[in-house]
């Protein structure tokens, strides 16, 4: 098959707009992950033991299950119980539940980092809980682990295609579709190739000139 530069620019519109849904999945799922992983990694090191190991349990099942089956059960079982969402929100929720069990692990990994005598001089402050995390512990744990996050967010932007799956029209959906209708899968499949590509490389530029600057300041 000969490459067809005018059903290119045809195509091209179609598949900018779905991957305006595919960022839009991804940056919303990542924001879910960020808040949700924080709130996992700091129940894993409550002195609660019931916390501890309910949120432990939680992430261990969550790690250990496939994405797809999590957007499966989620768009399919859930309206079973009265919850039916969008294809889209339950894709971000999917995702967002998914990888949140990744970035706890980041997280927790940056807090026990911070040195043992910033929570002593937390304690000899007399500062409150929230006051000790918000302004002493979560600045210096967090910090590092912008790059690993970064990893992650990646991560979660090439798994987007699997949205597919619950009809979401991300890229990757939208160029199978578009081929479909004129039997040329060559340009809108390639054309989706090198857009998770570029961004990805572009993404990961990000992440390695997060890791030096943080190398330098170290």
């Amino acid at each position: 098959m000969i490459w067809n530069w005018d059903y290119t620019w045809q195509v091209l519109p179609d598949i900018l707009r779905a991957f305006g849904v595919t960022l839009q999945a991804t940056l919303a799922g990542f924001a879910l992950a960020a808040v949700l992983g924080l709130g996992w990694a700091t129940a894993r090191m409550s002195p609660w033991r019931w916390l501890a190991a309910s949120a432990t349990g939680i992430v261990e099942f969550v790690r250990s299950t496939p994405l797809l089956i999590q957007l499966y059960f989620l768009y399919y079982v859930l309206p079973d119980y009265g919850i039916a969402l969008s294809p889209l929100v339950t894709g971000i929720i999917a995702l967002g539940l998914h990888y949140s069990c990744y970035t706890a692990e980041v997280y927790r990994a940056g807090i026990e980092a911070v040195p043992q005598g910033q929570w002593e001089a937390a304690r000899a402050l007399n500062l409150s809980t929230r006051a000790t995390w918000t302004r002493i512990i979560l600045p210096q744990a967090i910090r590092p682990t912008l790059p690993m996050l970064g990893n992650y967010l990646i991560a979660m932007f090439k798994d987007t295609p699997l949205l597919a799956a619950i009809t979401v029209m991300e890229m990757l959906q939208t160029a199978k579709l578009t081929g479909a209708q004129s039997f040329r899968y060559l340009e809108p499949l390639t054309i989706t190739g090198v857009v998770f590509l570029v961004v990805s490389l572009l993404a990961s530029w990000t992440v390695r000139h997060l890791e030096t600057r943080h190398a330098i300041r170290r």
